[in-house]
C-alpha cells in the first residue's frame, strides 16, 4: 500500500473546477475544499470534477459564455454535457479526486 501521510503535514492544496445539476442548469465553479463547498450549493448531482483552479473555471465561463443563465449557471445543453464527459474521462468524480489526492500526498 505506501506509508500512511505524517499527520503534522498540512493536507495537499487540490483545487477543482466543479460541474454540478440542478434541475435543467449546470453550475461551473471551483474550489480547493469540495466536499465543504458542495454542501453549501444546492444541486442534484454531481457531473464532474476537473484538476484547476480559478484561471480554468473562468476560461470554462468564457467557453460557454453563449450558455450563461446568471453568475455561475449555465444552460444544460449537448455541448456542455460533451464537454463534462470529457474531462470526467469515464470516472466518477470522488475517484478522482481521491486520486489527485493521493497523488499530491505521493509526490510530497
Amino acid at each position: 500500500m505506501g506509508d500512511a501521510p505524517d499527520p503534522d503535514l498540512p493536507p495537499p492544496r487540490i483545487d477543482v473546477v466543479y460541474y454540478v445539476r440542478w434541475r435543467e442548469r449546470i453550475k461551473i465553479g471551483t474550489s480547493h475544499r469540495p466536499r465543504q463547498r458542495l454542501s453549501a450549493v444546492r444541486h442534484e448531482e454531481l457531473l464532474a470534477f476537473e484538476r484547476g483552479g480559478r484561471d480554468l473555471e473562468q476560461q470554462r465561463h468564457r467557453e460557454f459564455a453563449d450558455l450563461r443563465e446568471g453568475g455561475e449557471w449555465f444552460r444544460a445543453d449537448a455541448r456542455l454535457f460533451a464537454h463534462i464527459v470529457a474531462v470526467g474521462q469515464g470516472a466518477a468524480p470522488w475517484e478522482s479526486y481521491a486520486r489527485w489526492v493521493a497523488e499530491a500526498y505521493r509526490d510530497r
